[in-house]
């Protein structure tokens, strides 16, 4: 695993972002451990967050020309991960969208830089799929090219179906899809952490029963 990868998954359980117990999913499922990325709300936790999606885009070997945020919670994370490349030395574009289309001043949906030209996606989870069919669908309505997605943690969990949100997105729009972290990752992070090991068997057990293969 890369270091920033583990590094991700200490300061995302240290921040209380990943925690473990019983919580219940959408879906209705039982889940040994639970992922929320708006406990990422402060400028410090925030401006690292960003420096490890940075990490995975450029660890992932991609060469996007714009960076999309979805609204809303693409919008803090676009700028975010804008910036913590710069500072890598990687200056590229981004804008959003808007829930609702503005009628006066400028006007229009989109905020920010021209969409164009091959458009990464960043989006903290992938649960429906929901918000990367609209940003496909916006990106092609501008002329733009859909061609990756980054996500902050890969449950690697079942959709309704035999796939994953993730692999689902990847089948029906050709996309390339991932994140800073895993639950393989997870996985092989906490099986190091003496006071974490408790968790392994709950979360593969329940991995058993609802996750996919990578």
């Amino acid at each position: 695993m890369d270091t920033f990868r583990s590094q991700f998954l200490a300061f995302a359980i240290e921040r209380g972002v990943i925690r473990f117990g019983q919580f219940q999913t959408k879906a209705g499922r039982t889940s040994p451990y639970f992922f929320n990325a708006g406990l990422f709300c402060d400028g410090a936790s925030l401006a690292t967050l960003c420096g490890f999606y940075a990490d995975a885009v450029l660890a992932s070997g991609i060469t996007p020309d714009i960076i999309f945020g979805p609204a809303y919670k693409g919008i803090v994370l676009a700028a975010g991960l804008a910036t913590a490349l710069a500072q890598r030395g990687h200056n590229m574009p981004f804008c959003y969208n808007r829930k609702e289309v503005k009628d006066h001043g400028e006007g229009g949906q989109l905020v920010g830089a021209e969409l164009k030209g091959r458009v990464l996606v960043i989006d903290d989870v992938i649960s429906a799929g929901t918000s990367v069919r609209e940003s496909v669908a916006i990106m092609q309505a501008a002329g733009a090219t859909p061609y990756a997605v980054v996500t902050a943690l890969d449950r690697m969990e079942r959709g309704s179906g035999s796939l994953s949100a993730v692999q689902e997105v990847r089948q029906d729009y050709s996309l390339e899809v991932f994140s800073i972290a895993t639950l393989d990752d997870l996985l092989t992070y906490i099986e190091q952490v003496p006071a974490l090991q408790a968790h392994i068997a709950p979360i593969q057990a329940y991995r058993a029963q609802y996750g996919v293969t990578a």
